[in-house]
């Protein structure tokens, strides 16, 4: 079969070509593009070029390597292509996506949370605290909320958090915290 006086082999290859090279740019690029995905929300640029390179290399290796009729090909080749990019959708960009917010903390977030000085806290002064968090341990300035000193090694509770500086008051816990 013929498709714009080349060969339907032609065109698949070149689509694959450049939809790869679009794909590959789009992954470089795609902090710069993400406000205008923001306009239309349910297009996914990924999934659209995905679906490109999908539906193209197969039916480039199914004509390359079968007899099979073209307009077969096509039709396999669209169904390979969707259920590809479902399982790319369903198993690495949602994953993905949540996963990137589930490891970022925000500081409001550390309000409530119990310590370990690493760094003793002077009288009016700065020392530093060691918190847990779900992606590992977080080491902050702080000063005494009450304007103690507060030796290094005691547990302490996050009362605020100003100017990303931690405000701490001594805290008595029966936890064992092994930082």
């Amino acid at each position: 079969m013929e498709l714009f006086g080349t060969s339907i082999q032609s065109v698949y290859l070149i689509t694959l070509i450049i939809a790869g090279a679009l794909t590959l740019l789009y992954i470089l690029f795609s902090d710069l593009l993400e406000g205008l995905t923001e306009l239309i929300p349910f297009i996914n640029p990924a999934l659209i070029l995905a679906f490109i390179t999908f539906f193209s290399a197969s039916g480039y290796l199914f004509e390359l390597l079968t007899s099979l009729n073209s307009i077969i090909v096509i039709i396999i080749s669209i169904l390979i292509a969707l259920l590809l990019d479902t399982l790319l959708n369903i198993f690495v960009l949602i994953p993905l996506s949540s996963a990137e917010e589930s490891l970022v903390y925000s500081t409001n977030s550390l309000r409530g949370r119990i310590g370990k000085v690493i760094i003793p806290i002077p009288e009016d002064g700065f020392g530093e605290v060691m918190l847990k968090n779900a992606s590992g341990t977080v080491a902050k300035s702080a000063v005494s909320f009450k304007g103690e000193s507060i030796e290094e090694g005691q547990h302490v509770l996050v009362i605020e958090v100003k100017n990303g500086v931690l405000h701490v008051v001594p805290h008595e816990t029966q936890e064992d915290f092994s930082f």
